[in-house]
């Protein structure tokens, strides 16, 4: 699977780690940075993540902030991207289950690295139901 990954500086540490892990587990990992510790504004990632999930550059993407809030929100305006903050295991297997989320989010000083790896196994690996939930998806998009 092709895997867009992206944070700012309060994720960076966290985004390292997943993108050696999602490596590790084979896939092909595009990294839009940021690349260190320096202050960057998230929206920028953000948004390049989103995008390349949306036109199909990626299969899926991975948002990583200091609380994944602002990266979840940022990706979420984009039309087509369904960004699911997570927290634990539970959320991170429902958002594929019932919303076939192709974003994952994450607070890098929210979780631990041990929580967050599993969270992204979980969240790589589960089908989406599709059903019922198929119609709620597509009431998603626009007013």
């Amino acid at each position: 699977m092709k895997i867009a990954i992206g944070s700012d500086h309060g994720g960076f540490e966290l985004k390292e780690r997943i993108r050696s892990l999602l490596a590790d587990l084979g896939h092909e990992v595009r990294d839009v940075g940021c690349y260190s510790t320096e202050s960057v504004d998230y929206p920028v990632q953000a948004r390049e993540v989103a995008h390349l999930v949306a036109s199909g550059g990626c299969d899926r993407g991975i948002l990583i902030c200091g609380t994944g809030i602002g990266v979840s929100m940022t990706a979420n305006r984009v039309s087509g991207i369904r960004a699911a903050l997570c927290h634990e295991l539970f959320t991170a297997k429902m958002s594929r289950r019932h919303n076939d989320a192709n974003i994952l989010c994450m607070g890098g000083r929210v979780i631990g690295p041990g929580l967050a790896e599993e969270m992204v196994k979980v969240w790589l690996t589960t089908p989406f139901d599709g059903g019922r939930h198929l119609r709620r998806i597509s009431m998603m998009d626009g007013d």
